[in-house]
């Protein structure tokens, strides 16, 4: 289209959903287990909270960033795109494998997206709509055309197990959507995020960082353990979820009416039917699969959009939401117009194809690492062989020095 100025205005860039994939322990804990363990039962979960079972992290070789690489790889299958398309990874997570560096860094390496940027993003169990944000962002302006968004957690490593009030809520997965660059309107609409810091004490993992570095004592008075307030996070929750979908759909000219499918995060049932009885949302368009996960953070919404695919309760030109709340206090919503089809065969050749490509990511970067140790290796000799050099020539010069003060 031409402007005033007599040039063609620049294509509006769209932000496609194209594909989606999550990553699950295989170790299932029921809550008949917790009885075992701490003070609870079945029963005593179920009516508080709807989670039935959840998934944990027992293997220590299974990591966030295991289950971040695992998810990411099945989204990169479902939009049938390699991993060297990939201009940004976006990490969200509560859980990372390190202060730094970053698990999304670690996961560029495990796909070997070579081209691609990679950061974590902390903002809780809303971080992967923030994260959605972003890449819609970075794709509209631009500057990226393959974004991959993940939220994957090990929380079951931070809980303390002995806590029945933080224990029976939260599980462990991973799940990832992989964003595109499209002239074809939809996508990601919009998006709300809000943030207030005065509760932040709410729901915290208070030691570990620079206020409160890992001592003894810290570790010995459970500080690097989750704790929350339950009940204050409850109100919290069942009167922002309303209203941050409320104004998702506003900023995209939609109504509550329009809405087809609603995926909130997946912390309490009972904070969801709240929530949703708020915007008046029949339980039909309500995504809910917590009582298989419990609350896995910031990968629910990925794992529950990811599901309700399979499921097929998505379709071209449904508008969908997703909405979340977590620690910060933070919140998220975004309004989505689908876009994309269902699960989709890819032919079985690519398969072995990817297969290749990642063993040969893995060869690539410990390729990487060996060189790294043999440059640092010649280095450090070269280093010690330029010193004893320096030294003779420093001895040299002080006894010349010497000399001509005694000539003098």
């Amino acid at each position: 289209m031409a402007g005033n100025n007599g040039r063609y205005a620049p294509m509006q860039r769209y932000a496609q959903i194209i594909g989606w994939g999550k990553a699950l322990p295989d170790r299932i804990v029921t809550n008949h287990d917790l009885e075992k363990i701490v003070d609870t039962s079945d029963e005593w979960i179920r009516t508080r909270t709807g989670i039935q079972q959840r998934r944990i992290a027992v293997d220590p070789n299974e990591t966030t960033a295991t289950l971040a690489t695992r998810a990411a790889r099945a989204a990169l299958e479902v939009a049938d795109v390699p991993a060297s398309k990939l201009d940004l990874i976006i990490c969200s997570t509560s859980s990372p494998e390190h202060l730094f560096p970053s698990t999304g860094s670690l996961v560029q390496d495990a796909l070997g997206a070579t081209s691609a940027g990679a950061f974590d993003l902390s903002a809780a169990c809303s971080g992967f709509v923030y994260g959605l944000s972003l890449g819609k962002g970075m794709i509209a302006t631009g500057q990226a055309d393959n974004v991959m968004v993940i939220g994957s957690e090990t929380l079951s490593r931070i809980v303390d197990w002995s806590d029945r009030d933080t224990c029976v809520l939260f599980g462990d997965g991973a799940g990832a959507v992989l964003l595109q660059a499209s002239p074809v309107p939809g996508g990601v609409l919009s998006a709300v995020l809000g943030s207030d810091g005065s509760g932040g004490d709410l729901l915290i993992v208070p030691a570990g960082g620079s206020r409160q570095p890992a001592t003894l004592e810290t570790v010995a008075s459970g500080q690097h353990f989750a704790k929350m307030d339950g009940r204050a996070v409850f109100r919290f929750a069942t009167r922002i979820m309303a209203e941050a979908t409320r104004q998702a759909l506003e900023k995209a000219n939609l109504s509550i009416d329009d809405v087809d499918l609603i995926i909130p995060h997946q912390a309490n049932e009972r904070i969801i039917q709240s929530s949703m009885k708020k915007l008046g949302l029949p339980p039909e368009k309500i995504f809910m699969n917590l009582q298989y996960y419990g609350n896995t953070s910031t990968a629910s919404i990925p794992i529950a959009l990811t599901e309700a695919i399979e499921q097929n309760r998505l379709k071209p030109n449904d508008n969908l939401v997703m909405v979340g709340f977590g620690a910060g206090l933070t919140w998220a919503a975004t309004a989505i117009k689908w876009a994309t089809p269902g699960v989709r065969e890819a032919p079985r050749w690519r398969s072995g194809q990817r297969s290749a490509e990642y063993g040969l990511a893995r060869m690539r970067s410990r390729f990487l690492q060996f060189s790294r140790k043999v440059e640092g290796s010649l280095i450090t000799e070269e280093g010690e062989a330029w010193s004893a050099v320096l030294s003779k020539r420093i001895t040299a010069w002080r006894q010349s020095q010497v000399e001509t003060q005694e000539e003098e």
